[in-house]
């Protein structure tokens, strides 16, 4: 699929259609992150909670690990 960017104010906007946006389930407020790979321009919706989901895990990990020395450290 072939688009152009439009004028948006100062900025270009690129227009995603409607069946695009519901086989990514995405909607007008989804937000993403957008990078690249100095050729190409990625742009990702970025799923809500799931940073919150690695943080948990993340300290979990730890804890296993360290709990012991964190205990001690806390006294």
């Amino acid at each position: 699929m072939i688009k152009k960017l439009i004028q948006h104010g100062n900025s270009a906007a690129l227009v995603i259609d409607k069946p695009i946006m519901e086989l990514l389930n995405i909607s007008f407020d989804t937000p993403f992150e957008v990078t690249t790979d100095g050729r190409n321009l990625i742009l990702s919706p970025q799923t809500v909670g799931n940073e919150e989901i690695d943080i948990m895990k993340s300290l979990e990990k730890i804890n296993q690990k360290y709990s012991n020395a964190l205990r001690r450290l806390g006294e």
